[in-house]
């Protein structure tokens, strides 16, 4: 069964400026990466569609829907945080990686293929119910899982998030509902500075000291989340896949590689084979060096496919 790789051209028209670290080169990085490995012949290509406002008011509250889809100017961008702006184009790009993450789930959950990842940007961990932040508008991850919870009538869903920041928004969105377990890694202290006082059976957040390489990682992840992930028997798993973490991303001080990035993603795989008949919907956060962005989402796309 093949894996879905699903995008969209507009994806690449949200435009923060030259300086602008989230910009549309990350995308050509990934693509150009799975042309020059090969790797896009074993993926099956789909358009994203644009998420509609029933499918954003399932996480976000209907006022911040409406302050963007509503009010937006028709020239220039507004600012809706110190790291975020939108305008019209930029909004066309959200709603289309929103628009992925749902098709996913259900490309995933109708049995079309058991895997599919998503090449979008805006990136979605950091927008919270009413907030953007993180150069985040809509959060994809938690739409897609809201998705699968409504439209699905699924009872238990995992997401892992191994962005080198916290997902403050998915963690907010989901903070009471106890059918998400939610696991995450992520420098602390750093941006967005929060996340490590959680206390909840269901959010399992995992701290990295700055400097830190893959072996830590990895007993880190091994220790918290693989223990909670068993026992909580997903039916389908999310992956907020960041690769900022990376030993060449200045966006954090974390010194992961690609193979770190392959062996989570195959300990993600043998849970989801064990416990959701190899289900997986991965959603792209962040990765800001572009070289060792398109190397990691490789790796990880590459242990996606030897699933199938």
């Amino acid at each position: 069964m093949p894996v879905a790789f699903i995008s969209h051209a507009d994806c690449l028209i949200h435009d923060l400026g030259p300086d602008h670290p989230e910009c549309p080169a990350r995308l050509h990085a990934v693509n150009d990466r799975l042309i020059a490995s090969g790797l896009e012949l074993a993926l099956r290509q789909y358009d994203a569609p644009q998420a509609d406002r029933a499918l954003l008011e399932r996480v976000h509250d209907p006022a911040y829907v409406a302050r963007i889809l509503d009010r937006l100017p028709e020239e220039g961008r507004i600012w809706l945080d110190v790291d975020t702006a939108v305008s019209r184009a930029g909004l066309c790009s959200a709603l289309h990686a929103a628009g992925a993450a749902a098709l996913g789930v259900d490309l995933v959950l109708g049995g079309e293929v058991r895997v599919a990842f998503c090449a979008v940007r805006p990136p979605g961990h950091h927008a919270g119910r009413a907030s953007s932040g993180g150069f985040c508008i809509f959060n994809n991850v938690a739409i897609a899982a809201s998705h699968a919870f409504d439209a699905h009538g699924l009872a238990r869903i995992a997401v892992v998030d191994f962005d080198a920041h916290h997902g403050n928004g998915t963690e907010e969105i989901f903070a009471d509902d106890s059918r998400l377990l939610l696991c995450s890694s992520f420098e602390h202290p750093f941006y967005p500075f929060c996340g490590a006082d959680t206390r909840s059976d269901h959010i399992i957040n995992v701290t990295l000291d700055s400097g830190i390489a893959g072996a830590i990682f990895r007993e880190q992840v091994a220790e918290r989340w693989l223990p909670a992930l068993e026992r909580f028997a997903p039916e389908l798993v999310l992956i907020s896949a960041g690769f900022d973490a990376h030993a060449e991303d200045d966006m954090s001080h974390l010194r992961l590689r690609e193979p770190d990035y392959r062996w989570v993603t195959e300990e993600i795989r043998g849970i989801a084979e064990r416990h959701a008949n190899g289900r997986i919907v991965s959603v792209l956060e962040g990765g800001y060096a572009l070289s060792a962005l398109g190397r990691s989402v490789a790796a990880h796309i590459d242990v996606l496919i030897g699933g199938q």
